[in-house]
């Protein structure tokens, strides 16, 4: 699994000509790296005398941020691994009208698959985002600097796997399918310049 390479292997492998990984399981990772900054900030509170009146509070923000960081790296495997049948699809023969028309429905399905996770991590990244501002106004205030880096991350997560649902859906001819995600997608991604910077200015504040 590429998760379980190392880092330098990983970026290796992401700087080759490979078509994967790519954009899509950078994505993912983005959003597993602020989940586990979340995470972070939650394990420096949890026990902490100062913090007893959010204990039960962070507990279930700590649980929840290691749920998506679990999340995210399956997705971030699952990228690869459909992005590699898009890839395989358009190697597929063509000579004839019987080729054509096989290679075309394999690419249509692959290209749905390779939207749909990407779809998955997207809303995973909101979720992450969402648990940011709690983690910065109650988390341990030594670590509330990592709380903005995880709202960061996550949003950064959200809107590159925005860029790779985009890219997909311009190839498939699904009208119905396209329009369906194109307003998840709209949906997913409005509002959340806005809630960036208001966890960025609550970490701000508190420096």
């Amino acid at each position: 699994m590429l998760t379980e390479k190392p880092v330098t292997a990983f970026l290796d492998e992401l700087a080759s000509s490979a078509p994967a990984p790519g954009g899509g399981s950078v994505a993912a990772l983005s959003g597993a790296l602020g989940a586990a900054l979340v995470s972070m900030v939650c394990n420096l509170t949890v026990g902490k005398k100062k913090y007893a009146d959010v204990q039960e509070d962070i507990k279930a923000l700590l649980a929840q941020s290691e749920a998506l960081r679990k999340e995210l790296v399956e997705l971030l495997e699952a990228d690869v691994q459909v992005y590699t049948e898009v890839s395989r699809a358009m190697k597929m023969p063509r000579a004839t009208d019987e080729e054509k028309a096989a290679r075309t429905v394999t690419m249509q399905k692959a290209l749905k698959a390779a939207t749909d996770v990407p779809m998955q991590v997207a809303e995973a990244c909101v979720e992450v985002m969402e648990l940011c501002q709690p983690a910065a106004e109650k988390g341990n205030v030594n670590a509330v600097s990592d709380a903005g880096v995880a709202v960061l991350m996550a949003e950064a997560g959200l809107r590159s796997a925005a860029l790779n649902i985009l890219i997909n859906l311009a190839w498939i001819k699904d009208e119905a399918f396209v329009a369906e995600n194109r307003a998840k997608l709209d949906a997913l991604l409005e509002g959340k310049p806005a809630m960036r910077d208001e966890v960025y200015q609550v970490v701000v504040d508190k420096l």
